[in-house]
């Protein structure tokens, strides 16, 4: 795997490291111990997909509060999606900051998205699929959000969404 920095510490996008002949390719598509050299240290204890029918479909920007705290593993597998993650940290460098990446099929990139950071996708075509490892259970009790346009994180998406949830819609002003 090829792990590239992003300016947010601890997210990375990870680019397969193809090894291919006249029948296609191999490559990992994760390895623990290949991610703990990056500092990523995961144990991926669910694996989560999301269909979106409609191109323009927001999800995000959610997390999980401590103890439920999670790392997240994001690859698009269908469609195109605007891959964005959110640094929550109060003691991070890029506290309030952003990362954003396109993720699709064909260039088979994944985010990493570090414990503490919101995570979220504008769909960018009609059925996408998104495929997420994530190294904790899924907690209703920890579950947050963040609003996709509050004017505390100037999010640059590629457009308005055409689909948001009511939940995702009724999230209030981030509290600094």
């Amino acid at each position: 795997m090829i792990f590239t920095k992003t300016p947010i510490p601890g997210c990375f996008l990870v680019d397969l490291e193809k090894r291919g002949d006249d029948r296609g390719f191999f490559a990992r598509f994760f390895c623990e111990r290949e991610f703990a050299a990056q500092g990523i240290v995961m144990r991926s204890v669910q694996i989560n997909t999301s269909v979106s029918a409609h191109k323009g479909t927001l999800r995000g920007m959610h997390y999980q509060l401590p103890p439920s705290e999670e790392v997240k593993v994001v690859r698009c597998i269908l469609g195109r999606l605007y891959d964005v993650v959110l640094d929550l940290r109060r003691d991070s460098p890029t506290y309030r900051r952003h990362f954003a990446a396109e993720l699709t099929p064909q260039n088979r990139s994944m985010m990493v998205v570090p414990r503490g950071c919101a995570h979220g996708f504008l769909t960018l075509e009609d059925n996408t699929e998104a495929l997420y490892l994530v190294s904790a259970y899924y907690d209703s009790s920890a579950e947050r959000g963040v609003r996709w346009n509050d004017p505390a994180f100037a999010i640059l998406w590629p457009s308005e969404p055409a689909v948001l949830s009511p939940k995702d819609s009724a999230i209030p002003d981030y509290t600094l």
